[in-house]
């Protein structure tokens, strides 16, 4: 699986797990996940995501995004 793709899975599951606890554990967790729609927008503009880093240091074969 190439970088890309796992930060875009990383993301989707980030997500789905925010609205898990949001739902099942306390309203507050909303804020995850705003986090990581924050997250996701700026790495739209500027190229930065800290989770391809770190799947970049654990070895992942570089996409074309990042």
């Amino acid at each position: 699986m190439s970088l890309d793709k796992m930060v875009l899975a990383f993301a989707g599951a980030m997500t789905l797990l925010s609205v898990l606890l949001t739902w099942f554990v306390s309203p507050y967790f909303l804020w995850f996940t705003v986090f990581i729609g924050v997250n996701q927008i700026q790495s739209a503009f500027t190229g930065f995501c800290p989770a391809a880093l770190i799947f970049r240091k654990l070895g992942a074969k570089p996409g074309t995004a990042f």
